[in-house]
């Protein structure tokens, strides 16, 4: 009979966010997956209101007697994945027959400032180190083969759930490592779109894991590239990779920022501060100032720039300060993209691509235009541009002056 934990109700050292911390992906239930190893889990408590997820999820594999992929008609193409902002290297058109994309995502628990001024600080939970984790670029009907490893020195346990796969639970079951553990999922791009992922292990460690920082994206472009309405190819000379993290950093009787010693020692404050609902921080790329000042993203006059915006748990409205979304799929890339757009939606669990080409210099702010997310919380990011000034799209006619009333 399994014993139910209630979240919270432990001390968080080590050995009990091992034990009790809700872990309870489908590897660590009956039978983890089709062809999965079999073991026996490290674990004991279990979420109850996900408990019924994961049996059902690991009932249904176990039953598949499902036959191993052809894949002789595929190439092999390993992915260098690339810190946020930035992209890895990709072809916009497709050429050839369809690919095996090999990545591999690493599970780092490390110590990150939030917001210097403050001395506000996390332990980031990331795939690869940064949040958010790092793009993922492939086309409609290539297959990822993800490696995700967690290293021996880590405190919990991880996993990923894929939004662009088609599968129980994202994959998450079948991506259920403990420290000292690799696992290794291939599924198959089969809808072109841009779309989150996350680790989803179980239980209330998944609002946790989400809300310090573990997600990221995945681009599925059609094969042919971007194209408008009308069939029109559609091209971009960057990309600008942008995820919204909200953070619910646990205070002390004084109202300051609590610390801790390792990952997971701050889970049942986090888990009460989350309750409210209320971020502390909503920042783009894990911090305040992570994308403006000396970090600020660079563009010139006539170049075109797709911003991929990432928001795994909360709803967002971005609007570029000066430019626009000329294009803009909020959705996937098989319905037509929104055009002339002033302010997008990105719905939490969603990730969005708007095309912009900047037509004048200067520095303009990216930001959630919920202004009180995006100046108070930390949701702004700044594109600096650099070209010739064009006085017939803006012209300063009069500077300030003083005047007679």
């Amino acid at each position: 009979m399994t014993k139910i934990m209630k979240p919270g109700s432990m001390n968080t050292s080590r050995r009990n966010v091992l034990r009790g911390s809700m872990l309870a992906g489908a590897a660590a239930m009956t039978g983890a997956a089709v062809m999965a190893a079999p073991r026996a889990p490290k674990m004991n408590g279990i979420n109850a209101a996900s408990s019924k997820i994961y049996r059902a999820s690991d009932q249904k594999a176990s039953a598949s007697d499902a036959t191993p992929v052809d894949l002789s008609g595929y190439t092999r193409v390993k992915q260098e994945l690339v810190a946020p902002p930035f992209a890895p290297k990709h072809e916009q058109v497709a050429t050839g027959g369809p690919k095996i994309i090999e990545v591999t995502l690493e599970t780092t628990e490390k110590l990150m400032v939030v917001d210097e001024d403050n001395g506000a600080e996390i332990w980031a939970l990331t795939y690869n180190g940064s949040v958010p984790g790092p793009l993922i670029i492939c086309h409609e009907g290539d297959m990822v083969e993800v490696t995700i490893r967690n290293p021996e020195s880590s405190m919990m346990e991880h996993n990923v759930d894929f939004h662009a796969s088609t599968g129980a639970l994202g994959g998450g079951g079948l991506t259920h490592v403990y420290p000292g553990e690799e696992a290794v999922l291939r599924w198959k791009a089969t809808k072109p779109g841009c779309f989150t992922y996350h680790c989803a292990p179980g239980g209330d460690m998944i609002p946790y894991h989400v809300c310090h920082g573990m997600n990221g994206a995945v681009m599925v472009l059609p094969r042919d590239g971007l194209k408008d309405r009308d069939g029109n190819a559609l091209t971009y000379d960057s990309i600008a990779y942008i995820g919204e993290q909200d953070y619910y950093l646990p205070r002390d009787e004084n109202g300051d920022y609590k610390t801790y010693a390792v990952a997971g020692d701050d889970y049942a404050d986090s888990l009460e501060a989350m309750r409210g609902l209320v971020p502390t921080h909503q920042v783009f790329n894990g911090a305040v100032g992570a994308l403006t000042g000396e970090n600020a993203l660079k563009a010139k006059v006539g170049e075109t720039v797709l911003m991929v915006h990432n928001s795994c748990n909360v709803d967002s409205r971005p609007h570029l300060i000066g430019g626009h979304g000329n294009y803009v799929w909020e959705t996937s890339f098989t319905d037509p993209a929104l055009t002339g757009v002033e302010t997008w939606f990105v719905r939490g669990g969603c990730a969005v691509a708007a095309m912009y080409t900047f037509e004048q210099p200067g520095v303009y702010a990216y930001v959630n235009h919920n202004l009180i997310i995006g100046v108070m919380l930390g949701a702004t990011a700044h594109f600096v541009v650099e070209g010739e000034w064009d006085n017939e799209l803006m012209e300063q006619v009069v500077a300030p002056r003083s005047f007679e009333t």
